[in-house]
């Protein structure tokens, strides 16, 4: 967690309903490079500790006997349980709203823990050393990111790119020149460094597995208000009373971007960091 920051419930307060639709998916043929490296066969279970709306774990869902999802936001955890409803999912999984230093809660043990783009928000030596103790032996610990480090691609894309730069002014405008996050601000980002948290947790690793992207996503105007509104520094309740106003300029600006409102975005790669719990 960052120094000088505390969370509070409402870090991704009236982001849910957008996080699904606004979210970029992760690198095509993840589950099956991670099913490969943790030989996973339809058996054992899965722990995704801040699920979200349950991207991740509804991916993997099927390569175990029984997967469960927690997460501090209930409407996160709300919207993971009706996709596992539609899905056919819903005997599979199971969904916790708790926060992740309330664990162990009971859950038992895994043989799989995830942390997909979550693990900053948390009390990381005290969940890594709870989640470690949550495996069983030889189980093991997946830290899930996009691949910063991917090449940029140089071709062209079929649509305008996404105005980033002119929307994170935009948002500034609104919500002031320093980085939103529940109640507080994070003026130095999050933090990073997890390798050492693990190591001191008495994790044994990192083995990096990286799934490229690259390919060109089309992405619609609402899905990129969506995205927006899906982070924890542009979450709705930020703008108070004033959301509306935003999304409306917000509008405004796609459509100088691009009038026929398609955008191209390229499709992040991902990299997962596998931990693993000793046998002994």
């Amino acid at each position: 967690m960052a120094d000088g920051w505390e969370w509070d419930a409402t870090l991704f307060a009236g982001a849910a309903p957008h996080y699904a639709r606004g979210r970029l998916p992760y690198a095509p043929g993840l589950a099956d490079e991670l099913a490969r490296a943790l030989r996973l066969d339809g058996t054992g279970r899965l722990l995704d500790v801040g699920c979200g709306p349950g991207t991740l774990a509804l991916e993997l869902a099927d390569r175990f006997a029984e997967t469960v999802g927690l997460d501090a936001d209930a409407d996160m955890v709300a919207e993971a349980a009706r996709t596992a409803e539609r899905t056919g999912l819903a005997g599979r999984t199971r969904w916790v709203h708790a926060r992740a230093e309330q664990l162990p809660l009971g859950l038992g043990l895994f043989d799989v823990a995830a942390f997909a783009q979550s693990f900053h928000w948390m009390e990381r030596d005290q969940v890594a050393a709870t989640v470690r103790d949550m495996l069983r032996p030889g189980g093991v610990l997946v830290h899930l990111s996009d691949w910063k480090a991917e090449p940029r691609s140089t071709d062209p894309l079929p649509h305008r790119p996404v105005p980033q730069p002119a929307i994170d002014a935009l948002v500034r405008r609104h919500l002031g020149p320093v980085r939103r996050a529940g109640r507080g601000v994070l003026p130095h980002g999050t933090p990073g460094g997890e390798s050492l948290v693990y190591a001191r947790a008495g994790l044994i690793g990192p083995e990096q597995l990286i799934v490229p992207g690259g390919r060109p996503l089309e992405r619609s105007a609402d899905e990129v208000v969506a995205g927006v509104l899906s982070l924890s520094s542009s979450a709705p309740h930020l703008f108070g009373t004033g959301l509306p106003t935003f999304e409306t300029e917000l509008r405004a600006l796609l459509r100088g971007a691009s009038p026929s409102g398609r955008f191209s975005v390229r499709q992040p790669g991902s990299e997962a960091v596998l931990w693993r719990k000793p046998e002994r």
